[in-house]
């Protein structure tokens, strides 16, 4: 009680010094962003604070974003004055986007911008806005002149006592497992994204991010090392990588934005606020990006590529499921027993399928798995798409990056912009979680970033885990874009999973990737009951719309998906200690309008699967049982 009170007259002094110098609400009213300053002389320190509810009755969600950001030359956070605001403006874009969970964007908000002078004169300006999901910050120095190094980025988020938070060690393979926490007693670098529920505000939930990291900075992470429930934006440390540790600039300049969505659960995991405030795309000619679902063997053969007859199955079983492309996994370069790649691309092309290849990043010398060294030069990329266009292969997957400096942001964008140029669609494993690059770069369909399928051959941790894991990242990673988790394995690799087949089969639908690579063995598909099988040749993987219908991390998910007039759900459960019956509403569903159902949930045990057939609309309930660790799959297609 004694801290409490200590912590109530600290940040009484605190808004006694500063005072509110501007304010900027979003279009619906519902969120309001107030920046604060010194009352005495207008320069010292400034913050933003971020409120959520209505007029007159905001709750203050983050109390506190410290802002401020360092130069080589000079400081840009202690001794700032406050010249002007600028008059609100309103940003108002449609778009559209190739995939993710939305094809129809709207880039909404009212903004506000700060112009700022240190004690040299020198500027820095602040953007603010505010969406009706969340809030956005960044900063710029409008000078035109003048090459510079950032030291360091000032920006904190202080995080009230008692919220609850779901956080992710930081690790450069953003593959670690969330911790599910109510304060910061655990101090450490934090990955992005990361999840808050309000402690003052049972509706309000909140997660911070960045976006529109490019050529010009550093990819950052979360840091509260040393401080008290405080979050602060950290650049990578010498050791991280590859590359120069502090990112280089040339004036003018604009940093990434800061993200923090906000607003219900459903709000979150519905934002496309990342890609809304990402760099549009400049491609013109987009008919040959064309998302769809791919077969793997890696998760059932680690080597399997190497072997031809391997690579003939999995073609075999893409174009029995109806799925577009194959991928062709590490070493192609050493196939045998029966054929070599060309061979294997041939029957590729004779299947009616289009084979993707992986490629090593060759950043890193102790990574030697092959091919090496591809992807490393503008030389090596051009040569290799040419012979790729050859070949007709329409997509790479690059691996290894491990390292977030400024130096690997531009070697990923390098690839992006060459491979654009020979109409080769990219995605990237051992990788930086998305930035909103697949709205600049829409050839790029998805990213690893997360501890997925795959690691059921590395331990016995994701054997455990997983059912509470795969249900945080529909409300973490998969919010900020798509997540090449390579789901859907009824089999078991070198590690058994304990999640059913009902909760396997409804990860097509709950994980969103632009290419997803449906993780098991052929058997694994092939010995399915009618139903999931047809589910899984029809099943999409871009989407038109996307709805939360109930969930809370950790615990259990229920999405919709629509494409064109057609719904898929998706629902999972991840207690382990008893069985669950969902109220399935069908409230999203248009007026007037019904729909034949087909439900696939849980059968008596874990590896069986009990389907119905119904017809439902706008007001119809059903329950549908899960298993402790079970899951449920649905298709809606209109009752003409």
């Amino acid at each position: 009680m004694k801290n409490k009170l200590i912590t109530i007259l600290l940040f009484f002094t605190v808004t006694a010094i500063f005072a509110q110098k501007a304010t900027v609400t979003s279009p619906n009213k519902k969120i309001n962003v107030a920046v604060f300053g010194n009352q005495e002389s207008d320069t010292g320190s400034w913050y933003i604070q971020t409120n959520y509810g209505a007029v007159g009755n905001f709750s203050e969600i983050v109390p506190k974003i410290d802002l401020g950001i360092s130069r080589n030359d000079q400081d840009f956070s202690k001794e700032l004055k406050l010249v002007k605001v600028g008059k609100p403006v309103a940003i108002n874009e449609q778009y559209n986007a190739l995939h993710g969970k939305r094809s129809q964007r709207t880039n909404a908000a009212n903004e506000v911008i700060l112009y700022f002078e240190n004690p040299s004169k020198a500027k820095l300006n602040v953007i603010v806005r505010a969406y009706n999901d969340g809030v956005v910050f960044r900063y710029e120095f409008p000078e035109k002149n003048g090459t510079y190094t950032i030291k360091d980025e000032l920006t904190a988020y202080t995080i009230p006592d008692g919220t609850d938070r779901w956080l992710e060690k930081f690790d450069l393979s953003n593959e670690g497992l969330y911790t599910n926490m109510k304060n910061d007693s655990i101090q450490q670098d934090w990955c992005y994204p990361a999840l808050f529920k309000a402690s003052n505000n049972d509706a309000a939930w909140y997660l911070i991010h960045e976006a529109d990291v490019l050529r010009n900075y550093a990819a950052t992470k979360l840091t509260n090392i040393g401080t008290t429930n405080s979050y602060k934006v950290a650049l990578p440390k010498e050791n991280e990588g590859v590359g120069e540790t502090l990112p280089k600039i040339n004036l003018p300049w604009q940093s990434p934005w800061r993200v923090i969505m906000m607003g219900s659960l459903a709000d979150i995991v519905e934002s496309t606020l990342v890609q809304d405030v990402s760099t549009p795309s400049t491609l013109t000619d987009t008919e040959w990006i064309q998302p769809g679902v791919a077969s793997w063997n890696y998760w059932s053969h680690n080597h399997g590529t190497k072997d031809y007859q391997v690579v003939a199955d999995f073609a075999d079983l893409a174009a029995e499921m109806g799925w577009p492309y194959t991928l062709l996994d590490w070493e192609w370069d050493q196939m045998e027993n029966g054929g070599n790649l060309e061979d294997a691309i041939k029957y590729i092309h004779s299947k009616g399928l289009k084979p993707l290849m992986w490629y090593n990043s060759g950043k890193f010398k102790w990574v030697t798995s092959t091919p090496v060294d591809r992807m490393l030069t503008h030389e090596n990329r051009v040569e290799e798409f040419e012979k790729l266009n050859k070949l007709g292969v329409k997509g790479i997957k690059v691996d290894f990056f491990l390292s977030e400096k400024q130096d690997m942001m531009n070697y990923y964008i390098d690839i992006l912009e060459d491979a654009a140029k020979y109409k080769i669609m990219v995605y990237f494993h051992g990788c930086i979680v998305p930035r909103g690059w697949q709205r600049t770069y829409p050839h790029l369909m998805t990213y690893e970033g997360v501890r997925g399928a795959e690691w059921y051959n590395n331990g016995p941790e994701l054997t455990t885990t997983a059912p509470e894991h795969n249900n945080i990242m529909p409300f973490t990673r998969n919010v900020v874009g798509s997540m090449d988790y390579t789901p859907v394995t009824f089999t078991n690799s070198q590690y058994a999973h304990i999640t059913s087949y009902g909760h396997e089969l409804a990860l097509s639908v709950v994980f969103e990737s632009a290419m997803q690579h449906m993780a098991d063995r052929p058997e694994g598909y092939r010995n399915l009951p009618d139903a999931p099988k047809t589910f899984l040749k029809h099943v999409p993987s871009t989407w038109d719309d996307t709805k939360l219908l109930d969930g809370y991390p950790g615990r259990f998910t229920v999405i919709a998906r629509r494409k064109g007039d057609n719904w898929y759900i998706g629902g999972i459960n991840s207690d382990g200690r008893r069985e669950k019956t969902q109220n399935l509403k069908f409230d999203f569903l248009p007026e007037g309008q019904s729909y034949k159902l087909t439900l696939i949930a849980d059968g008596a045990h874990d590896t069986t699967f009990s389907t119905q057939y119904l017809v439902v609309d706008k007001s119809s309930t059903i329950d549908v049982k899960m298993l402790r660790r079970g899951g449920f799959a649905a298709y809606l297609q209109p009752n003409n």
